[in-house]
């Protein structure tokens, strides 16, 4: 091998002095011309060799002497040693290169042999042959058979898509044109159609026409990779294509056929597909692509020219008992993989809870993956089924060594004491696993595995709606009503509409979504944030976006992105991006009346549909969001007079009155429920004073200080926070003025004590606190 790169066969033999010391080198060509070494560079170019041919020259000695087999090969290199040739070439250079670059497929070893025991004087050993298939050099290279990798059963059988492959077969027929391409969208199984091909033809389930072909996946990476010099590229696709030509039964796929356009491309070079089209036009070679619709529109469709040569097949995402089908027939394959038990009803649930939790990807490969992961998640839970696998592999082993020890070969003595450990050896393993076979048997996939894998993708709570759950909605008033004050009507209409929502009960899937309406400072968004904690377990689930940074109209940018040619255009939008990695979520657009019109009809299509396109043509899914808005309208506005009627009655009349003012009916009609809050009577304050006072006490405890009131202390709280136009904001002054500041002024100032317990309490009109 070559002395300074080690990866090519040294055919330039040089003297190299250094320290006043010869050393002999062997160097390749390619190194011999990056070091100038004598002449040849001008012997190369006398001969008109490129470097393509070049790098194709030491492939083939690379070949040559993986071929030369048990050839000696150390006396190969006598013949260059210099010692041996006293100064005078034994082999001339010019035809050691065009020996290398021979045509021939095969390369006559006892002509070489000869030539060696010429040169040398010594007689050499003949090579053997290694039976590789020179004529599919490029083949074997750059693709992969599908159709050997059928027969050896390492495709996973394809289920359904009948309707898909006999129409690839039926283009694969025709005379011209007949070059399919499949184009869908990420995940629906393209693929897997090819593949699916491939099986067929394995079993001899296609028509006579393409009974003896062979389908190879192109590899056009590999293809690319190491084309550094221009007509490298060239000269590999022409070779592959040659190839393919002279087989007259080989069909490439190619996944990703838009990398065709623009792969090798570079000034005065042409690219693959440009290479390519001759040949497919002329029928010499077949393809099968398989590309995106976005991709296929943007880079195919533009070249009329390569686009008329393919034949398109549209791959539909499949529906979810198709889905189920599939996942039923590949279950064996996961649950051999993973040594773990599949159900059928819970292929079902992970193909149900794919599609509603993950929105973004598409059907059956996100169910595929939920699938396999869930099995990974059965596995990791129990230790026994690796251990009791461990141990089963090394029990095989140890008969296997036991079986060669007991039958040895050219009568070797048999090592009676190493058969006996190792038979020992297989008994202690067999108690072993007698012992973990009944751990390892608790291998079943559980909903709960489902349920944990989609929380790490989504970060939602993706448990089933099981008894936990219905309680948890059953009691979800009660746990609103600990924290929102007076405002009873508003939590039934708002609990009442999440339970029909989580259930699906309704055909149609759509947000739910709520109007909150009432002056400000009596809950509304308090609602909201107990409500995602009640819901998701956690604020982080809550999305908040201040209509009141969205009065312009380019404001509708903000929040589905800056179309094309605009500043920013790379950047999401602010509402779409969120939801699109969190789907379920609560959404929150405060002060809805200050939104420009234009941001309001962006809501409707929301509204109705659970969709929406944003900038960069994504389609984001808000079916599992609720999305709630807010609105002071008619606060400020007076009541007309009335019989009969209660002041919340009146106050919604007004609030009505007030919201079809600024939103259309068409708006409002998209809304399921307009919750209008009422007024804080005298009673609700004393109630949300003892909250607030709560809060408190908590948030002193973490400083290990224990801290009491009296009743009379909310009394006075409400008493002088009651009537503010703040409502509960105007009572939360309060308690920052009138007791955070005297708890902060006591703690402060009373620092060298030791402070246990703090008591709160009134006196002569004023909160007083004391220290103990």
């Amino acid at each position: 091998m070559c002395s300074r790169c080690g990866e090519r066969p040294a055919v330039v033999f040089i003297q190299k002095m250094e320290n006043d010391k010869v050393t002999p080198e062997g160097l390749c060509i390619k190194c011999a011309r990056e070091l100038n070494i004598g002449s040849i560079n001008q012997m190369i170019d006398k001969l008109g060799i490129s470097d393509e041919e070049i790098e194709a020259a030491s492939e083939q000695m690379a070949n040559l002497m993986e071929n030369m087999g048990d050839f000696d090969m150390d006396s190969l290199g006598e013949m260059f040693n210099p010692e041996n040739f006293d100064g005078a070439q034994t082999m001339p250079f010019s035809d050691l290169i065009n020996g290398a670059l021979s045509t021939n497929d095969e390369v006559d070893k006892d002509e070489l042999a000869n030539q060696v025991k010429d040169s040398s004087g010594k007689k050499r050993k003949r090579g053997k042959k290694n039976g590789k298939d020179d004529s599919r050099k490029f083949l074997n290279t750059y693709c992969t058979n599908l159709t050997d990798r059928a027969k050896q059963g390492k495709i996973d059988n394809i289920i359904g898509r009948e309707n898909e492959i006999s129409r690839a077969i039926q283009i694969l027929c025709r005379r011209t044109k007949n070059n399919p391409c499949l184009i869908g969208e990420p995940g629906v199984g393209k693929t897997a159609i090819a593949e699916g091909l491939a099986i067929k033809i394995a079993k001899g389930e296609v028509p006579a026409r393409l009974a003896d072909k062979e389908i190879y996946l192109l590899d056009l990476t590999a293809l690319v990779a190491g084309t550094q010099f221009r007509g490298q590229f060239e000269g590999r696709i022409k070779g592959l294509v040659d190839e393919v030509k002279h087989e007259g039964n080989i069909i490439l796929f190619i996944d990703e056929v838009h990398n065709l356009v623009g792969t090798g491309d570079s000034e005065g070079t042409m690219n693959a597909a440009n290479i390519l089209k001759p040949a497919l036009s002329r029928g010499e070679i077949q393809v099968i692509g398989a590309t995106t619709f976005n991709e296929y529109r943007k880079y195919i469709e533009k070249d009329a020219a390569l686009e008329r040569r393919f034949q398109p097949i549209k791959v539909e995402e499949p529906s979810i008992d198709d889905a189920y089908k599939m996942l039923v027939g590949i279950k064996g394959y996961y649950e051999d993989y993973h040594k773990v038990q599949i159900s059928d009803s819970l292929v079902y649930k992970a193909v149900t809870m794919s599609e509603r939790y993950v929105t973004d990807r598409y059907l059956p490969d996100k169910a595929i993956d939920l699938l396999d992961e869930s099995c990974t998640s059965a596995n990791l839970r129990n230790p026994a089924i690796s251990q009791y696998q461990m141990a089963l592999e090394r029990k095989n082993l140890l008969e296997t060594n036991i079986d060669n020890l007991s039958n040895p070969e050219d009568n070797e003595e048999i090592d009676y004491e190493l058969v006996t450990k190792l038979k020992s050896e297989v008994l202690q393993l067999d108690e072993k696993l007698a012992e973990l076979k009944e751990k390892a048997a608790d291998n079943q996939v559980l909903e709960a595995d489902l349920a944990k894998v989609i929380s790490l993708w989504t970060g939602i709570p993706a448990t089933k709606i099981e008894q936990n759950d219905v309680k948890k909605l059953a009691n979800l008033e009660n746990e609103l009503k600990e924290h929102i004050i007076g405002q009873d009507v508003a939590i039934e209409k708002v609990a009442n509409a999440v339970r029909r929502g989580r259930v699906n009960i309704s055909p149609k899937k759509r947000p739910q979504s709520f109007i909150f309406v009432g002056p400000t400072g009596v809950g509304k968004t308090e609602l909201v944030k107990r409500l995602a904690d009640s819901l998701f377990d956690s604020p982080d689930n809550l999305i908040r976006l201040d209509m009141s940074e969205f009065m312009e109209k380019f404001s509708v940018s903000r929040i589905i992105g800056s179309p094309p040619g605009y500043v920013g255009y790379d950047d999401a939008g602010q509402l779409t991006e969120k939801v699109r990695r969190k789907p379920y979520s609560i959404i929150l657009f405060d002060e809805i009346e200050k939104a420009h019109k234009d941001v309001l009809n962006i809501l409707l299509q929301i509204l109705d549909e659970g969709r929406i396109t944003d900038a960069q043509g994504r389609n984001v899914n808000f079916e599992n969001t609720i999305i709630i808005m807010t609105s002071n309208a008619g606060s400020t506005d007076s009541a007309s007079l009335g019989f009969n009627k209660t002041a919340n009655d009146i106050n919604a009349e007004v609030t009505m009155k007030a919201l079809e003012r600024f939103l259309r009916p068409e708006f409002l009609g998209r809304v399921d429920e307009v919750v209008i809050f009422n007024q804080l009577t005298h009673d609700n304050f004393e109630k949300i004073a003892k909250l607030m006072l709560d809060e408190l006490v908590e948030s002193l405890k973490d400083k290990a200080i224990t801290t009491t009131y009296d009743e009379s202390v909310p009394v006075y709280l409400a008493k002088k926070a009651f009537g503010s136009k703040k409502n509960a904001r105007g009572l939360r002054d309060c308690v920052r003025r009138d007791v955070e500041e005297k708890l902060a002024n006591a703690i402060v100032f009373n620092q060298d004590e030791d402070i246990k317990t703090l008591a709160i309490s009134t006196q002569n009109d004023e909160i007083k606190i004391k220290i103990n």
